[in-house]
């Protein structure tokens, strides 16, 4: 097996609130809505997905919404930080300057030799900025946002796992994903792995944290539930889910997402890690010039849809 991933797809995360959600990611942080579709196996709560101009795969986070759910339990054996890349200091210096005047706390620090902002969302998602120094693809700018565009953010960056035991996940991430060991750096007192895909790079990289001293993590809203990364088409969704399915490795087979194909894995720790393709995208259901502005369904659910829009609530400024 030599296919290697082209980075990460997306990551889908908790949220209690979706209308502070939405307000947060679109007008905070200047990310197109580019599909406000319902969680398919839950169709009466939405699923969002926020990108860049074009909804670029490898730039988009999107949420499930769960109204009031309890908070999410932190600790080992859980996805536990998501970045985004932006390029130079002045980008940086922005970001800072607009989530600090926004009410957002930040701390700014070196590691791994990347500066970076650390911050929360609304539902205390952990999040980071950082300079990826021109590394990765470049995402389409989106002129919707208030966001310069030399400073808009240009995709996901590494996703950070924490785990209690580093050897399963170190061993299933080598032989079963194709990925290799980069480097080791040390993060307040904490070992962390990077793991490295395809060409590697700040978008091509999973870095995990050991902490065996933490408790168990719990879900809740605010916790991270996937990380997908991503594959080129069908075909080569196909010899993945065969290759897994030849070491014995837990999986969905193939599901239909409609703007993509997935195979969902549970990797060592629990932890969900879902292979998503590039395409047909979010295009597919929508023109490319009126993405998220109304409610988008895959098939199946369409006869559904009457009922379906009286449960979803209202989102600011859609």
């Amino acid at each position: 097996m030599n296919q290697q991933f082209s980075g990460l797809h997306h990551v889908s995360a908790l949220s209690a609130d979706i209308a502070r959600n939405h307000d947060f990611y679109t007008r905070l942080l200047g990310l197109r809505l580019v599909k406000k579709t319902v969680n398919q196996d839950a169709p009466s709560m939405y699923h969002l997905f926020y990108a860049d101009g074009t909804g670029s795969p490898g730039s988009d986070m999107t949420f499930f919404d769960f109204p009031r759910a309890a908070r999410e339990h932190r600790g080992k054996d859980s996805i536990s930080l998501t970045t985004f890349r932006v390029t130079g200091e002045a980008a940086l210096n922005f970001w800072q300057e607009r989530l600090e005047h926004g009410g957002v706390p930040v701390v700014r620090r070196e590691v791994d030799g990347r500066e970076r902002l650390e911050f929360e969302d609304v539902d205390s998602t952990r999040l980071a900025i950082f300079d990826d120094a021109g590394a990765g693809p470049r995402g389409a700018p989106w002129a919707g946002s208030d966001v310069p565009a030399e400073f808009q953010l240009q995709g996901l960056g590494f996703s950070g796992f924490t785990v209690g035991e580093l050897e399963p996940l170190s061993e299933f991430l080598q032989g079963g994903l194709n990925m290799r060991p980069a480097r080791q750096y040390d993060d307040n007192g904490h070992a962390v792995h990077v793991f490295e895909m395809g060409a590697g790079g700040p978008s091509a990289e999973l870095h995990v944290t050991l902490a065996p001293e933490l408790p168990r993590h719990r879900p809740g809203a605010g916790g991270v539930h996937h990380v997908a990364l991503r594959v080129r088409d069908e075909a080569e969704l196909l010899n993945w889910l065969a290759h897994l399915n030849r070491l014995g490795s837990p999986n969905s087979g193939e599901v239909d997402r409609h703007w993509f194909q997935s195979v969902y894995i549970t990797a060592p720790a629990g932890l969900i890690i879902e292979l998503a393709t590039d395409g047909p995208g979010f295009a597919t259901d929508e023109a490319p010039d009126s993405l998220g502005e109304r409610l988008s369904l895959p098939p199946f659910l369409e006869a559904h849809r009457a009922e379906i829009e009286a449960k979803v609530r209202p989102l600011s400024g859609s």
